[in-house]
């Protein structure tokens, strides 16, 4: 099977990078899985329009079969690089299209519904307040407003870890451990 990484962290030794990156990256390399990566920001890759990485992108992401999205939490969504990769690279025409309704209403119509995708969010934030006060809003706009335009609905995995700045070491191998059953669930299904 096609696996493809997306990475969406600046700092090479956060949790994202030296955690749950690797983790995947390691499990799938010894389950002899092919893997590709693409690291946001160490590719330099352009908020404002990058039209040969953006063809790049598109073509990992159909010949994938999997797809791993990992991303910290800035200001209740993922990193600019992130963001700005779902508006280059899952565009209309390649990653879904509208189709209309009545003359004012359309439906998206998603094209990557073969893909499984698994998506890590960490949060410098406690759950409660998030899930609660914030209503999720994070995990709510990333599956309704993006997955489900281009995956399609109840398609996508997303799982968020909490207050990763201010937890223990032993509290980060937990989270590392719910990655692996994540991963190995991907693998044997």
């Amino acid at each position: 099977m096609n696996n493809l990484i997306i990475i969406a962290h600046p700092d090479k030794q956060s949790f994202c990078h030296n955690g749950i990156f690797k983790t995947i990256y390691n499990t799938l390399v010894d389950n002899k899985e092919n893997v590709d990566v693409i690291d946001l920001y160490e590719e330099k890759f352009n908020v404002f329009g990058d039209e040969e990485k953006t063809i790049l992108y598109k073509d990992l992401i159909t010949k994938s079969n999997r797809i791993y999205i990992i991303s910290p939490v800035w200001w209740f969504r993922c990193t600019p690089l992130l963001e700005s990769f779902f508006d280059q690279v899952l565009s209309p025409g390649f990653a879904y299209k509208f189709v209309p309704i009545t003359k004012s209403l359309g439906i998206p119509k998603p094209f990557l519904k073969d893909k499984k995708v698994r998506t890590y969010l960490t949060h410098g934030a406690p759950a409660l307040p998030v899930l609660t006060l914030y209503v999720n809003s994070v995990k709510l706009r990333l599956v309704m407003g993006v997955y489900s335009f281009v995956f399609g609905w109840f398609r996508t995995k997303t799982r968020q870890f909490w207050s990763v700045p201010f937890v223990s070491e032993d509290k980060r191998k937990k989270y590392l451990k719910k990655v692996v059953k994540d991963i190995e669930k991907d693998l044997y299904r």
